[in-house]
This record gives C-alpha cells, sequence and structure tokens, in this order.
C-alpha cells in the first residue's frame, strides 16, 4: 500500500541532496537510490558514462520466465537545473507549507522520482506477483541532453523494455506527441575595412540580420498536428565584429527549431543553408543537436491502458503534445512504444520557489502502483 508520510518524507530527502546539473554531479543522490532500492531485494546495477554521474537500473523480476523481455520500464530523471537565486524557501529544504512541497526539483523531477520509488517499495512489500519484469531507471544528465544518461542506456541495450513510460511530466497528462529540435550555429564571413570607408568591406553583422530575417520569415511545409503549433524558430545568441570603428568580417548566430512529426531534417537543413547561401555566399552552418519529432498512436495499448488506470482512480490523464523536448524521442530509434506522464505541478518547472503538491504526488503514485498491474492484465 502506497504510504503517504513516507512518501513526503521520501520527496524531501531526494530535494535535500543536490544534483544541480550543470556541473552535473549526481554521485550523492545515486548512492541513495541504489541504496534504497537495494534495501527492497531488488536487482541493481550501476551505469556510468561520465565520473561520479552514475544510472540507477533496478529491475523487480516477473514470474513468467518467457516473458523476460517483455518489460515495462519505469524512468525518472534525478538531475535538476541550478537552483539559482532569490528563492522564498530555501531549494533544498523539501519545506512544507499547506499541500505545497518547495525545493529544486519538486516537479522537474525529484517529485516524480520519489513516486517512482514509493510505487516500487509498495508492490515488494504488498508481495504484488507481475508476469513481466518491472524496470525501474533513474537517470542523471536529462537537462543537458541525456548522453550521459537514457541515451547509451537504451543504444547500448542495457534495457531493452517492450513498452517505456517516462516520468517527467505534470498534471497526470499523457505525453503522446513532442516536436523535433535543432539546434545549429550559422557562420557568415565578410571582409574588414575601416568603417569610414565601409564600402570596401563585407559586412558580416548585416548580412547576419538579413539572413535571420529570411530564417524567421520563411514557411516551412508541414502537416497541422492536432496536439502541437507549427514549427518555430528562435535566434539564442550572436557574435560578431572586433570594433566599432570596423567593418567586421564575422559574425555567428545560434537557433533553435522545433518541427513537428513528418517534417524531414534534412529538408529542413537544406532550405536554412539555401537561404543562407542566397544573402552570404562564404558560410559555414552547423547542427550541434538534432532530436526527431515523436508521435504514438492515441489507441496504442500502452496509452490506452493509462489513460483507463487514471480514469479508474478518478483522474483524468489529458492527451498532450510537448513542444520541448523530452527522453520519448529516443526510445523510437529501437522502436519501443513511450509515454510521458508524471505528477508535478503546472508551470513551476525551472522555477524559483519550484514546487510540486503533496496531493498530487499521492494521488499520482497510486495510478502508478495501479497502472504497473494494469498493464501486466492488458
Amino acid at each position: 500500500m502506497i504510504n503517504k508520510t513516507r512518501l513526503i518524507h521520501l520527496t524531501q530527502k531526494v530535494i535535500q541532496i543536490n544534483s544541480e546539473n550543470p556541473p552535473g554531479n549526481e554521485l550523492e543522490l545515486a548512492n541513495f537510490i541504489t541504496r534504497d532500492m537495494r534495501s527492497l531485494g531488488l536487482h541493481v546495477k550501476i551505469y556510468s558514462f561520465a565520473k561520479n554521474r552514475p544510472n540507477v537500473v533496478a529491475i523487480l523480476k516477473g514470474t513468467d520466465s518467457k516473458r523476460a523481455k517483455k518489460s515495462l520500464l519505469i524512468t525518472p530523471h534525478f538531475d535538476t537545473v541550478p537552483a539559482g537565486k532569490g528563492w522564498k524557501y530555501p531549494p533544498f529544504s523539501g519545506k512544507i507549507v499547506r499541500d505545497k512541497i518547495y525545493g529544486r526539483g519538486t516537479s522537474d523531477d525529484k517529485g516524480n522520482l520519489a513516486c517512482s520509488m514509493e510505487a516500487m517499495r509498495s508492490l515488494v512489500e504488498d508481495k504484488v506477483k507481475l508476469k513481466y519484469d518491472v524496470i525501474f531507471a533513474a537517470t542523471v544528465d536529462e537537462e543537458t541532453g541525456s548522453k550521459k544518461g537514457i541515451i547509451p542506456l537504451i543504444e547500448k541495450n542495457i534495457i531493452q523494455p517492450e513498452a517505456a513510460l517516462i516520468l517527467d511530466s505534470d498534471e497526470f497528462y499523457s505525453i503522446i506527441a513532442q516536436k523535433g529540435l535543432m539546434h545549429g550555429r550559422v557562420q557568415i564571413f565578410g571582409k574588414k575595412s575601416h568603417g569610414a570607408y565601409n564600402w570596401r568591406g563585407i559586412n558580416s553583422i548585416e548580412l547576419s540580420s538579413k539572413v535571420i530575417e529570411k530564417i524567421k520569415a520563411h514557411k516551412f511545409s508541414y502537416k497541422k498536428h492536432k496536439l502541437l503549433h507549427a514549427p518555430t524558430v528562435n535566434i539564442g545568441t550572436i557574435k560578431g565584429g572586433d570594433k566599432v570603428n570596423m567593418v567586421a568580417d564575422f559574425c555567428e548566430f545560434s537557433f533553435d527549431l522545433r518541427f513537428l512529426p513528418g517534417m524531414d531534417p534534412k529538408a529542413i537543413i537544406k532550405k536554412v543553408q539555401s537561404i543562407v547561401k542566397a544573402i552570404a555566399p562564404k558560410n559555414k552552418v552547423i547542427i550541434d543537436d538534432l532530436q526527431h519529432p515523436y508521435a504514438i498512436d492515441p489507441k496504442h495499448p500502452l496509452v490506452k491502458t493509462y489513460v483507463k488506470t487514471c480514469k479508474n482512480l478518478r483522474t483524468k490523464s489529458a492527451l498532450k503534445g510537448s513542444e520541448g523536448a523530452t527522453v520519448i524521442t529516443f526510445f523510437q530509434k529501437k522502436k519501443i512504444p513511450a509515454l510521458a506522464t508524471g505528477y508535478g505541478s503546472s508551470k513551476t518547472a525551472h522555477t524559483t520557489d519550484e514546487y510540486a503538491e503533496v496531493s498530487k504526488l499521492f494521488k499520482g503514485t497510486k495510478i502508478l502502483e495501479q497502472f504497473i498491474k494494469d498493464f501486466d492484465n492488458r
């Protein structure tokens, strides 16, 4: 049975252990999670892809050996963004005010971590017999790309579940669609000259401004998605020039481009390159990060089972799309159906005085435990 008092204390404890990323030292919290999972008698292994950054994988074995690979993955992350300053309540206190637990990571993602750990403990204590394995994977590095966390765990076939439930959302939403992400830099090369004789040079800053205007104005071809907004482009940084009285011969700006399922990233890159070249023949377009969009059929058994579990426990799990990046996209390369959900509080992640509501964490933990049972009997 889910123990509310224990869940609260557990949530406070994981908040009190600093795991800010950057810098990315999650070792102390990983050790705590490891001890907690081993105390349940689970099969626990540690996988590190960087110093002091262990991922914790614990397995609750099922009774049906034929379904050994038909496992369900439950995965929260336990790194957080930096706390920053200006908090009313100390960011590593886990202070409770009425129904709210305050602290960095309460909604993203330590509240969900605590829910997952309590659900695993309840299943063991109640001696629940499941046919399939339940894999609990608490991962690092989600806030800076997951390259030391869930990505190598999947790509190295360390975890090979039949389906994945990612605990990294809020308000019980079922995230079934997500935009793709493209981070890139455009470098424009010009020609130096004295500022008083600017016609003798080629100003890379001025060319960059024209390129930016064209990229922002371009209407990409796409099929509308009922859960997602249209594609977006944001210019994040720009730098160039040496001195006010010199014609700048170099300028670089970065862009963040979010695109919809069905759009071809290669075609997007080609279009960006053609826009740049038409204005600035001497250029370089560099793609620093590319994550593909994701969508799962709302009628998929994973989605239907989770939504039904929520409904049976008198909670609505609205189907939603994510404009930002979550780790669900990384599972599609291995053809693993994935769904993101969570029990944090809306619009508090990454904010000063971040909080999660105790009542939602408690209800979410009960839903999570019941979903694990329902998935076994689907």
